[in-house]
């Protein structure tokens, strides 16, 4: 066993002295031995004990802190605790169930978990949650956060992708602009150029120029090629459809697998706030839940591939194989089709030559330091356009939300026009359209249309947020499985038309619900046609095509 002192840390501090030593005693009886609980009774005394430990080289797994301390809240002291070790999973105690910490938390540490206080029975409303902490810091170690640098332009469109690619994957990472000294000499010591940008340079210092998100995936240590030949379950998309299904399906013994072509969490995983998810009465964010059932599917052994683009669908007998756009394949007896759906392109003059530079496509969290005190634009009148307009509000000079439409009640839900209507900095502009883009290396103006008084005006802006209709990613299965005109795929009743089942259903059964028109093969979430487009829903829907799935394999 190792010294106490090499022990990895694990700190509680609470200004209320019989509180800090009631949770240490807790904390001691369940991890004492294998981790040292390390107790303070304010956010000054906690800091110390941290820069002692620093000093030391001893290692800090889990900070937990009282919200409400007199002098230092727990915001305050988690957001100084990080410079020190910023590896450390953080956790907010407080005895209200004060939603505005919860928010603050999130957005300036990045508080891995909020609990309310008392935490009476530990065995059920404690431990779990320190164990979470502690396995996320587990996998994750001791990594710096500046173990992979990347050199690029703030208004390169291909240095925003890698940027948003790593950020969305929760890699570490640190960003150097090209321009700057740093930035230089690492172009210098590479022997590139600045065109050559972006350039991944990893911790041996080794620079990649121009990598294309595979490379960056395994340069980045996210697994990209599967274990296993054969498969149970198949996942493709790893939204909360997709997600819902791996935890399903691994918790369930099934030889699972999901594959994304980008990263964990879909649209979802994109938004800032969502707030009417069961079981989160402070709201989460979309990166954070994302993150959450990815570790949770991981935990109960299924695989998930990163950086995977799937470019066909083929039937042989019992086998389903997916193929990817590098001529790779994998096989299952099973498959869950979850890609979800993409946001539409703005058909407006100028936006799609500022993409990555100005316009982006979802809420673009890697934006968030450059809009503040600057206006934004955000295009939309759903749940993303409104999450996102309270999420930038918060440090941007004004937010204009541009709906088209006559009204916000049409598609956003109710809890979610109040918030936005009660902002001082949001405007809400309906019958309102982005008519064209203006800029030369990033985005500089909007011209917008009032459809109501046929008018056009010329708005400043660098930063426009665009969040309207909703795509299938389905073009990839074209000929192989039945969709509706849109492009979203059929399942279950929608194929039986007047008793007739699907052309080509092999089987003598009708379709399960979830079943597409290829036996064995299922739809989840958004991309299903006529599916309610709510992250609860696609979660549900997902867990259900597990319980299908295993009725088709039992009967196959």
């Amino acid at each position: 066993m190792a010294e106490g002192r090499d022990l990895p840390v694990v700190l509680t501090v609470d200004d209320d002295p019989s509180v800090s030593r009631a949770i240490a005693r807790d904390l001691r009886r369940r991890y004492a031995g294998e981790h040292r609980v390390v107790r303070a009774d304010g956010g000054a005394a906690a800091l110390e004990a941290l820069r002692e430990l620093k000093l030391r080289g001893s290692r800090v797994a889990v900070l937990l802190a009282d919200y409400r301390m007199p002098d230092m809240d727990g915001v305050e002291f988690l957001e100084q605790a990080m410079d020190l070790f910023p590896r450390a999973r953080r956790a907010l105690l407080t005895a209200y169930a004060d939603t505005d910490a919860a928010i603050r938390a999130i957005n300036v540490v990045d508080v891995d978990r909020y609990m309310l206080k008392p935490w009476d029975p530990p065995e059920e409303k404690l431990y779990p949650v320190v164990d979470e902490l502690l396995d996320t810091w587990r996998r994750e170690g001791d990594r710096e956060v500046d173990g992979l640098r990347l050199v690029g332009h703030r208004w390169s469109r291909a240095s925003h992708e890698v940027r948003d690619f790593l950020a969305r994957n929760g890699a570490p990472y640190s960003w150097v602009a090209v321009d700057g000294p740093e930035g230089e000499r690492l172009l210098e010591a590479a022997g590139l150029d600045a065109d050559r940008v972006p350039v991944l340079v990893t911790p041996d210092g080794t620079a990649h120029a121009q990598p294309d998100l595979p490379s960056v995936a395994a340069l980045a240590g996210l697994s990209t090629t599967p274990a296993e030949d054969f498969y149970d379950l198949l996942v493709v998309g790893g939204g909360p459809a997709g997600l819902g299904a791996a935890v399903y399906g691994a918790s369930e013994g099934l030889r699972t697998v999901l594959v994304d072509a980008s990263a964990t969490g879909g649209q979802a995983g994109q938004s800032s706030r969502i707030e009417n998810y069961l079981g989160f009465p402070d709201g989460v964010s979309g990166g954070q839940l994302a993150d959450r059932a990815r570790r949770q599917a991981v935990r109960f052994g299924a695989e998930v591939l990163t950086a995977r683009k799937v470019t066909g669908l083929e039937v042989d007998g019992p086998v389903r194989t997916v193929r990817f756009a590098d001529g790779s394949d994998v096989r299952a007896r099973a498959v869950l089709l979850a890609t979800g759906v993409q946001y539409r392109r703005l058909p407006a003059d100028g936006c799609e030559d500022l993409l990555g530079r100005g316009v982006y496509y979802g809420s673009a969290a890697t934006e968030a330091e450059a809009c503040r005190d600057q206006h934004v634009l955000v295009v939309g009148g759903a749940n993303s356009a409104g999450q996102a307009a309270v999420f930038f509000a918060r440090t941007a000079a004004k937010v204009s939300l541009l709906v088209r439409g006559q009204t916000l009640t049409t598609s956003m839900s109710s809890y979610l026009v109040e918030q936005v209507q009660g902002i001082d900095n949001v405007e809400v502009r309906t019958c309102c359209e982005v008519v064209s883009a203006h800029g030369t290396d990033h985005l500089e103006a909007v011209t917008l249309a009032d459809r109501t008084r046929g008018t056009t005006e010329r708005v400043d802006a660098s930063h426009l947020f665009v969040f309207i209709g909703a795509a299938p990613r389905t073009d990839w299965l074209d000929g192989t499985v039945a969709r509706d005109e849109r492009g979203f795929v059929l399942t279950g009743p929608d194929l039986v038309r007047e008793g007739e089942r699907p052309a080509g259903w092999s089987e003598r059964r009708d379709p399960f619900y979830l079943e597409t028109s290829v036996p064995g093969v299922f739809a989840a979430g958004d991309v299903r046609a006529e599916s309610v487009k709510r992250v609860a829903s696609a979660v549900g829907e997902g867990a259900m095509a597990v319980t299908l799935a295993h009725r088709y394999l039992d009967q196959s």
